[in-house]
């Protein structure tokens, strides 16, 4: 048995935050029932790359689920959703702020058909404040809620990381936060609403850079790969191309240094405080020993030596590493007209529960029948 085994799930959503929420509590065990557009589906199936009628996009946030057709703007289609939700511990939506309002689908009207319904709303800017009206997207939120002035080489310009972060950590973020009501109405008995913004959720990862602006009034300029208040803690190229990242404290400093062959001349920059206010120092001649090793020749040397190093490695070499196929974290499942297809485990491993399953996407509407028939409703014509 699975810890959400016990939860139903509607899912209002489509693209990437919500649904990546969602996914992550179906392969928990939950119940997830993706109510799509008749037709078409989550615009996601239409994205690149294309596989057979669907898209490795849409695989990868829609898991585990099950799909049901329904046209949000007819009467038979509302009712619909109202049944479902009537039944279900929680529902999930990232429509416009109002949308849902305007076909009676909003909390107040789903509340009062069922008191316990966890009922979150992922909008760009929540459902309250001057942006609320605002559209946006994942590379927006990360220029406005700070990330992306944080991103860059020293002296250029703002970059945005490899990978949609503000969409696929927002969808963490509404994953926990319908945890936490589903726990507090276990001593409530009532469900409540969650407006989540997308920028909320971006301001609240700044974290350190936060605390350093609030203790130093700093604002924290972009140093590439490089710490702000850690030295060595960066990415070094090695004479063979490859790069490595190396992060070093102050009981590392000394292990670091023998193993570079710079014993005598780190003494002199033994604590964080000195290495921070000398960087340019330490940072040349770290470049400088370290450019002359083979990449494998500097991990071997410092995994030896017990100081933290890794390769940069790309994607291709991560998901073909022996740790993380022995870790299970690269699976598949098997898709109509697709076969089988490569996808990645939930990170978790469980004592007492059994772990995620990584199963199937569904088709397009594939399970409308038989949800209809569950809610005693009749298919749309």
């Amino acid at each position: 048995m699975r810890p959400l085994e016990h939860l139903t799930i509607v899912d209002l959503s489509r693209v990437l935050a919500c649904p990546f929420a969602s996914m992550v509590l179906a392969e928990l065990g939950a119940r997830v029932i993706k109510v799509e557009q008749p037709g078409v589906g989550d615009e996601t199936r239409t994205f690149e790359p294309q596989l057979a009628r669907d898209s490795a996009y849409y695989f990868a946030c829609n898991r585990s689920k099950e799909s049901i057709t329904i046209d949000l703007r007819s009467d038979d289609g509302k009712k619909a959703v109202r049944e479902l939700a009537a039944r279900a511990d929680a529902l999930v939506e990232n429509f416009p702020v109002g949308t849902l309002a305007k076909r009676g689908l909003d909390y107040a009207t789903l509340s009062g058909l069922n008191p316990r319904l966890v009922y979150a709303s992922c909008t760009g800017f929540g459902q309250t404040g001057p942006y609320a009206q605002k559209k946006g997207y994942d590379t927006v939120f990360q220029a406005m809620g700070g990330l992306m002035s944080l991103t860059g080489e020293r002296g250029g310009g703002p970059v945005k990381p490899g990978l949609p972060v503000a969409d696929l950590t927002s969808g963490l973020w509404v994953a926990i936060g319908i945890l936490a009501a589903l726990s507090g109405r276990e001593r409530t008995g009532k469900g409540c609403h969650i407006d989540f913004s997308m920028l909320d959720g971006q301001v609240s990862l700044l974290t350190l850079a936060a605390a350093r602006y609030f203790a130093l009034g700093e604002v924290a300029p972009r140093l590439g790969t490089e710490h702000p208040g850690r030295v060595p803690s960066a990415t070094f190229r090695c004479a063979d191309g490859k790069y490595a990242h190396v992060t070093a404290s102050d009981q590392h400093w000394a292990p670091l240094c023998r193993a570079l062959g710079i014993e005598s001349w780190g003494q002199d920059f033994s604590t964080n405080q000195i290495r921070v206010e000398k960087r340019e120092d330490v940072m040349r001649v770290l470049d400088e020993k370290i450019s002359a090793l083979k990449r494998s020749e500097l991990l071997s040397r410092l995994d030896e030596a017990d100081v933290p190093v890794g390769p940069v490695n790309d994607v291709e070499e991560i998901l073909g590493d022996p740790h993380v196929r022995a870790r299970g974290l690269v699976g598949s499942f098997h898709y109509p007209g697709v076969g089988e297809f490569r996808a990645l485990a939930l990170p978790y491993k469980f004592a007492g529960w059994e772990n995620p399953v990584i199963g199937r996407p569904p088709t397009l509407g594939e399970h409308t029948d038989k949800i209809l028939a569950e809610l005693g409703l009749a298919k749309e014509s």
